[in-house]
């Protein structure tokens, strides 16, 4: 078959030519007169070039424009041929081999393509477009310096070049140069203005930069340019998603999968959305696909579209976690391998302290600052010197000044953009052990930690999995929470402390509630320990001036179990009860004014977020929640993609089997209530069962925990900090441990507090725990009792102790150093019980 009659059949008979008639037939008419108008528009140009072919046959020019045609109708193989002939009639044509290596590179042929942008360079070195073709080439193998020359080589030859401008950017993004990258986006933009590519990707750089309304209207305009441009779409769900306006980004999400259904970044972000919400259509299918879409992206090793934070959520092997990471870290490497930094040298000898150093973004208003402030300062100075390096700005809250305040040095990183230089630093400080306490969570700078500033380098508290980095050298954890028997889920050694890994700044930050008062009226009903509890620093006030009494009682549980509460009793609580009907903010109590706990943003804003401890008496009451007063109350205040299909499943089944139950769970986000809901009610749970409040600051966040029965943890991936939060109020936890670190660290917390029957070892288990608690009265008082004591008694929010532990580890991983032997796993820490 001749070069035309090819073309014509495959014009004519291509699906995706024919694809618009058959799907709209309204606008079959039209669509037939404009394909027909584009076959003439084809026909006429191939026609052209045929008949001077006709006229001169061994016109080199003509085939290549003949080619060029039939390239741009996707009809590669056709094009090959012809470029080739092209070459053949005339060998030093450098527009002809770099166009066929263009063909070649779209199927697939990648050394031969490379060798004919070559072969264009040496005929004509000031071949713009072979320049910026091959620095692609070389950028996707990775050889990032040697594509920066190549793009730098392209715009010198031609500085008017939007692609190389655009692609230079996006090289210069990949190594962290962000202010250089921006400025070639921008000259991109400002040669081609409906450069929708340059527009797109300039809006990665600002998101990188935290400038989210300008990496919005990025996304925006490229999507007006381009309305059908998949990637522009999808980055834009990125933003909605980053922003909480989660179904905004499943919408842009979908938009961009119906324009590119083999998408699988947006596949995989709109699967996260949809667990964020609890949207779980097609689950079973949406986790298959998501386990191949990785094996796919691991098999040719490629970056995979589940972020290493989000891999515990899907049904994904330890293998497949582990190099998820892996692929992750390696980034990181490839990044840092531009700066031509030489290995930093250290002594192994040690003179004076063992000098720490922590690393966090986090030192500010965020749960690990919550967990760890007091830790810094607890450290014994006569042993080891504190560094806190903080990769973020001031917030301007107690917690940021509080570590900067105790600790022995404190250091702001945010200022040294250049991680280079902001390894340099640690460096220059003589670190011995260097603590990374961001994993792949956001704001992490891991590159610093790729260049090895210090000879140990440690993984605490921050991210809940491993590394995947050969960076890395132990994970502070221990024998609960990562068995040693599935050390090979981590890339990094084991570093066991005596107790917990997990840590808690509770004592200090809410002493107040270290004490309670229950509230009751004369009639000596409602002497529950949860219905309304008033707690203070000092309750003196109201101790002096109300009727208190302590009621003891023996509890018959596995063994008798005397437990006391102290009740203010007063004539009647209707002044209480129409304060927080009213919405007021404090009432009056036997002339003691009391707080409403609800109001504590309006009156104290510090002591709202944590950052001080409330000097009010303030009282909690299952009525300012809509929480029935004589109901058995399961709690969960997790954000809502920690629970899965199987959880509420169990939720549910367990409310069915406890008379006069409620579930109370957060809106957390909001958009995720109904789709619990009506999943619970196909259940077979009848409405009213499930009860949702808002999101709160920090100390009634904390505090209202005290109001539930029972805890019920979410097994996919535990409360870690919730957790902590639940137990400190005195609320029993029920958890499920599974294989991975974050569905393990309940059980360990709960180990660690004396409490170990409450860790379940199935689903049926798990069930039948929190069924008992729910309806075996003695029990569930015997329980809370428990917790109650050991929350002063266990080492589980002991800060002091739990310092001394991680001082342990550290000096047993230095006498490795010392002794020239490499990490390895430290198990002997453990304390027996």
């Amino acid at each position: 078959m001749a070069p035309w009659e090819r073309l014509k059949f495959i014009l004519l008979y291509s699906p995706e030519k024919t694809q618009k008639t058959r799907n709209n037939n309204n606008s079959r008419v039209g669509e037939l007169y404009s394909i027909n108008n584009y076959f003439l528009f084809i026909f006429r140009a191939v026609a052209a070039y045929l008949r001077a072919l006709n006229l001169s046959p061994n016109n080199a020019v003509v085939h290549g424009n003949l080619a060029c045609v039939y390239y741009e109708q996707g009809l590669i193989d056709l094009a090959i041929d012809t470029y080739r002939r092209a070459i053949e009639l005339q060998p030093n044509f450098p527009d002809a081999y770099c166009n066929l290596a263009n063909a070649l590179k779209e199927k697939g042929q990648v050394s031969e393509a490379e060798e004919c942008y070559n072969t264009a360079l040496r005929l004509c070195p000031s071949h713009a477009d072979s320049l910026n073709n091959l620095a692609n080439i070389k950028r996707e193998q990775g050889y990032i310096e040697e594509a920066t020359r190549l793009y730098l080589k392209a715009l010198e030859v031609f500085p008017e070049f939007a692609a190389a401008h655009s692609n230079l950017a996006s090289v210069l993004q990949q190594q962290g140069k962000l202010n250089e990258a921006l400025m070639h986006y921008k000259e991109a933009i400002r040669i081609q203005p409906t450069f929708a590519d340059a527009y797109s990707n300039m809006g990665n750089t600002l998101k990188e930069m935290q400038d989210v309304s300008g990496a919005l209207q990025c996304y925006t305009r490229a999507i007006q340019i381009n309305p059908a441009f998949a990637d522009a779409h999808s980055n834009l769900a990125s933003i909605h998603k980053d922003s909480g306006n989660i179904p905004e980004a499943i919408q842009s999400y979908r938009t961009a999968l119906k324009l590119k259904p083999d998408f699988p970044d947006a596949y995989c972000n709109l699967a996260h959305c949809l667990q964020i919400v609890c949207d779980w259509t097609d689950y079973e299918a949406r986790m298959r696909k998501l386990v191949n879409i990785v094996a796919d992206q691991l098999e040719k090793n490629r970056l995979p579209s589940v972020h290493p934070h989000h891999s515990m959520l899907y049904p994904l092997s330890h293998e497949f976690r582990k190099a998820i990471a892996a692929r992750h870290a390696n980034l990181c490497l490839e990044k840092i391998n531009v700066l031509h930094k030489l290995p930093y040298k250290f002594s192994t000898e040690l003179k004076g302290r063992l000098r720490i150093g922590y690393v966090s973004s986090d030192f500010g208003n965020h749960p690990t600052s919550h967990l760890m402030q007091s830790v810094p300062g607890l450290h014994d100075r006569t042993k080891v010197e504190v560094f806190c390096y903080a990769l973020s700005q001031d917030d301007g809250t107690t917690f940021r000044s509080k570590i900067s305040r105790e600790a022995e040095h404190f250091i702001d990183l945010s200022g040294i953009p250049c991680n280079g230089k902001a390894a340099d630093r640690i460096c220059s400080d003589n670190i011995h052990i260097l603590v990374n306490m961001n994993g792949y969570t956001k704001g992490a700078r891991n590159e610093i930690f790729a260049l090895r500033p210090a000879p140990v380098q440690v993984m605490w508290l921050g991210y809940p999995g491993t590394s995947g980095a050969s960076f890395m050298d132990y994970l502070i954890t221990d024998a609960v929470t990562s068995p040693i028997e599935v050390a090979s889920q981590y890339s990094e050694k084991l570093a066991y402390m005596p107790y917990t890994y997990f840590v808690g700044d509770h004592k200090q930050m809410f002493p107040h509630l270290k004490e309670r008062l229950i509230v009751s009226d004369k009639t000596g009903q409602n002497l529950a320990d949860n219905v309304a509890i008033i707690n203070a620093t000092d309750l003196s006030p109201l101790v002096e001036n109300t009727d208190i009494k302590e009621i003891k009682e023996i509890v018959k549980a596995a063994k008798p179990v005397e437990i006391s509460l102290k009740v203010a009793e007063l004539p009647t609580t209707t002044l209480i009860e129409n304060m927080i009907a009213s919405g007021q903010v404090q009432t009056s109590l036997n002339g003691v004014l009391v707080q409403n706990g609800l109001a504590t943003t309006q009156t104290n804003n510090k002591a709202a977020t944590g950052e001080e401890v409330p000097q009010s008496i303030v009282i909690t009451t299952r009525q300012q929640y809509g929480l029935p007063d004589d109901a058995v109350v399961y709690c969960n205040f997790n954000q809502l993609y920690k629970i899965d299909p199987a959880t509420l499943h169990m939720w549910v089944n367990i409310l069915k089997a406890v008379p006069n139950a409620v579930l109370w769970l957060l809106r957390f986000p909001a958009v995720g209530e109904p789709n619990l809901l009506n999943t619970a009610q196909n259940l077979g749970l009848p409405p009213g069962k499930i009860i949702f409040s808002n999101v709160a600051a920090k100390e009634e966040h904390v505090r209202r925990g005290q109001l539930a029965d029972v805890c019920l943890d979410t097994p996919l991936c535990n409360g870690h900090t919730t957790s902590m939060d639940v137990l400190w109020t005195g609320t029993p936890v029920v958890t499920l441990p599974g294989e991975t670190l974050a569905s393990r660290v309940a059980a360990s917390q709960l180990n660690t507090l004396g409490c170990p029957e409450l860790i379940a070892r199935s689903r049926q288990e798990y069930q039948d725990i929190a069924i008992k608690l729910g309806t075996d009265k003695e029990y569930i008082k015997a329980m809370r009792h428990k917790v109650w004591t050991a929350r002063s008694t266990s080492p589980l929010f002991d800060c002091k102790q739990y310092a001394q532990g991680l001082e342990l580890l550290y000096f047993k991983m230095w006498e490795r150093v010392a002794a020239g032997l490499k990490p390895n796993h430290i198990t002997d820490t453990t304390a027996k019980k």
